[in-house]
């Protein structure tokens, strides 16, 4: 009985997780119907991908995906490597203010990511960086959660296997690039997917300094498919399910690496 509750639990969990997507796609394939129905319609009238080739005619889906992916694939190269340089000293090294440092990157957790927009704003026009793929990259490269994550990574491989490799004669460089970085993959693994999705998703900050529509990433570029004098829910609907797809199949295929990094950082 107890199996049977805990099961019963998670489909409905599920069915809570799932059911806007589900709307969402049966939105998108519908050509009749009430989109606003209630109760919701759950599965589509007169099924048709109109509307999905409507979303290619009215706007340059491919040059979004491309700008998303480029954003994307940045994001997660430069916060992988300015973040895990961050955790190792602070997981391994022992020097001078090293808890204050640690408190004062985990304090920034409290502060709503909104908070840091003017902040930023005023940052990146400085350096002459609106408009630009790095205005958009560079104040996501390095957040608190990432360098939680892998200093914990770090703390767990055995300090036996770092004082036998400084004995040897390796160099603090050598033992975290050729030695501590492969141990931990896992870890790596989970907070680049994280990222990517998160990237990928991201749309305020792209929309504040973005204003070119070829340079838009596809987050953003799907707003023009809400027309000045109109707009069709279910062309954006399409819409929204193609955006959706690339980093729900990136998850299903990278979901081991990513339980295995989330079972590292949970021991």
């Amino acid at each position: 009985m107890k199996t049977f509750t805990h099961y019963l639990l998670l489909c409905a969990i599920a069915v809570v997780c799932v059911f806007p997507f589900w709307w969402t796609l049966v939105t998108a394939i519908s050509t009749e119907g009430n989109i606003f129905a209630f109760p919701p319609t759950f599965w589509p009238n007169q099924p048709s991908f109109e509307n999905f080739i409507e979303v290619f005619k009215a706007i340059p889906i491919w040059s979004f995906f491309r700008n998303s992916i480029l954003i994307a694939a940045c994001t997660v190269f430069w916060k992988l490597a300015l973040c895990s340089a961050a955790a190792y000293p602070l997981a391994r090294m022992h020097f001078k203010g090293r808890k204050l440092v640690f408190g004062l990157i985990l304090a920034t957790l409290v502060l709503p990511s909104e908070v840091n927009f003017l902040v930023n704003f005023i940052t990146v026009t400085k350096l002459s960086l609106v408009d630009t793929y790095t205005g958009v990259i560079l104040p996501n490269v390095v957040t608190a959660v990432a360098i939680l994550l892998l200093k914990q990574a770090f703390e767990e491989v055995p300090q036996d296997l770092i004082d036998a490799a400084r004995v040897d004669g390796a160099s603090e460089w050598t033992i975290f690039s050729k030695i501590m970085l492969p141990l931990i993959a896992p870890w790596l693994a989970t907070v680049g997917i994280l990222t990517a999705v998160e990237a990928w998703n991201e749309y305020i900050w792209p929309s504040i300094v973005m204003s070119k529509p070829d340079e838009f990433p596809l987050s953003v570029g799907v707003l023009y498919l809400r027309g000045t004098f109109g707009s069709s829910t279910r062309v954006i609907a399409a819409g929204t399910i193609l955006t959706i797809l690339p980093t729900l199949a990136a998850f299903l295929f990278t979901q081991r690496f990513f339980m295995r990094g989330m079972d590292g950082a949970v021991k």
